[in-house]
């Protein structure tokens, strides 16, 4: 948790935009201490410019404080074409205002500012047999759950019938059963997505398929939300305002969705992110045409971004990216006993800490901050990470399964067919209705010759995308980012500029 010291004159918290930021105006009679949590589970942004300091949870909220100007460099576009909605730690899209890194504090004194690291993940021996680093998972991410379920508000857990929601709701519902309680579940769906699913090596099957098995497994009440595939594309503004940047498209509009619905019954919700991160979840941790790449294996190639934009526009982006791939994998900490696997699984750690994580991190804060309920991630306990961090690999994925250590661990506990359950993102919605959406606002995007995107799209080639969605062979990032996730971003970044009257420098 972000913890905060301050003596100062000078000073002042101010509510802007709904939002508090705090600013000190007399920087050379201050004194500030903030701190942020290992992981970077709750983000942190700062400005300090012309003799003045502010620092808010959110990162539109500083655009309000005096001196502090929506501009976006030269190296903000690249974190926005070339990255996003990825972004290097310690950066934002806005040239005033950076981050607290994870894991980092910060001494503001005598005018001057100065951040430090006071945690990092370190390589150490793994002394323990198998059997033994099944009973050590099963009891740290036991107990993690257990510590998050301490509320005096109600609480529910999210339920995907995916292994990681699973584990926590039958923690939880076992832990309420004890207190004589129902534990109550909620997962999310769109409205006819039966009717419009495309099974893909990503996707491979639908939750609904499991959701309603694991429910009555563990003795929850489970709430279903089913959206509205209109509601979801009208929702990327409000997602894209919230973020005070371009997003994760309809992945982030459509958890604002479910979480304003969650919100109507509960105050706390406990969610599976990060377990992929954690134990190798991920496909690119197992395709070995990939896993040597030197680059980011969710976005392994900049070429799909660069289709979209005009020519010429950002010709250094290659040489960005791979800046930022090469500057997060020399923080990987090995032993000299490691051998090129165990080292290059150091290093795809690090990858999926600093980048993947982090986006889905920020992306589970914002939305469900913006609909008023907090998200709780036990699999974001640091004593998990620095204890997977160090585990070996043939271990770590038990029996060549992703997670295989972490299926292993709660076999008994959970019915086999959700134990070895293939993995499947987060839902999205392939109904053509919200493709359609998306389509007539990009429209709308693309005839606005006074928007600075205007100058930076190739608007052939987004149309020849709005025609054909299916020939984008790539997502755009990750596992969900495909045509009509680009097109939402597209129209994302188009909201961004206008609702921050965002100034360029390139």
């Amino acid at each position: 948790m972000l913890k905060a010291y301050h003596k100062w004159r000078g000073a002042c918290a101010e509510k802007f935009n709904g939002i508090f930021a705090f600013a000190v105006y007399n920087i050379k009679t201050a004194e500030l201490f903030l701190c942020r949590d290992r992981i970077g589970v709750k983000p942190l942004y700062y400005s300090f410019k012309n003799g003045t300091f502010a620092f808010s949870s959110r990162m539109d909220s500083l655009l309000y404080v005096k001196g502090v100007e929506p501009v976006c460099s030269r190296e903000g576009l690249n974190e926005i074409f070339m990255l996003g909605p990825a972004k290097t730690i310690g950066k934002t899209v806005f040239k005033d205002i950076a981050e607290l890194p994870p894991s980092a504090y910060l001494v503001l004194k005598n005018g001057r500012l100065s951040i430090k690291e006071y945690w990092s993940l370190k390589a150490e021996p793994f002394g323990e047999t198998e059997l033994e680093a099944q009973e050590h998972t099963h009891w740290l991410v036991t107990d993690a759950i257990r510590r998050q379920l301490v509320s005096d508000v109600p609480l529910c857990t999210f339920l995907s019938g995916g292994l990681d929601s699973s584990i926590i709701s039958k923690v939880a519902a076992d832990s309420y059963a004890e207190e004589k309680k129902t534990l109550n579940t909620y997962s999310v769906d769109y409205a006819e997505n039966n009717k419009y699913f495309k099974e893909s090596a990503f996707q491979p099957n639908k939750d609904s398929d499991y959701i309603n098995l694991i429910s009555d497994y563990i003795g929850s009440e489970h709430h279903n939300v089913v959206l509205s595939n209109s509601a979801v594309a009208e929702a990327l503004i409000d997602a894209a305002v919230a973020r005070g940047c371009p997003g994760f498209a309809d992945v982030d509009s459509s958890l604002l969705l479910f979480c304003r619905e969650v919100k109507k019954r509960f105050t706390v919700c406990l969610s599976g992110e990060c377990a992929d991160e954690v134990f190798g979840g991920y496909p690119w941790y197992h395709r070995t045409d990939v896993l040597f790449e030197k680059t980011f294996p969710w976005s392994r190639s900049v070429d799909v971004r660069r289709s979209i934009l005009k020519d010429g526009f950002l010709p250094e982006g290659e040489e960005y990216v791979t800046a930022a791939y090469l500057n997060t994998v020399k923080k990987a900490d090995y032993l000299d006993t490691d051998s090129s696997l165990e080292k290059r699984m150091r290093e795809m750690f690090i990858l999926n800490m600093d980048w993947f994580m982090q986006t889905l991190l920020v992306r589970k804060d914002v939305m469900s901050m913006e609909a008023s309920l907090e998200v709780r991630v036990p699999f974001c306990d640091y004593r998990i990470v620095e204890y997977a961090y160090n585990m070996p690999w043939k271990i770590k994925a038990l029996d060549g399964r992703e997670k295989g250590i972490l299926r292993k661990a709660f076999e008994n506990e959970l019915p086999g067919v959700i134990t070895w359950r293939k993995k499947s993102p987060y839902p999205k919605t392939f109904h053509p209705e919200y493709f359609g959406e998306v389509c007539k606002m990009v429209d709308f995007v693309l005839h606005d010759k006074s928007s600075p995107l205007y100058e930076m799209l190739n608007a052939e080639a987004v149309r020849a995308l709005m025609n054909n969605p299916d020939a984008l062979k790539e997502p755009w990032y990750g596992q969900l980012m495909r045509a009509p996730q680009v097109l939402a971003y597209i129209l994302q970044v188009y909201v961004w500029i206008r609702k921050y009257n965002v100034e360029f420098e390139y």
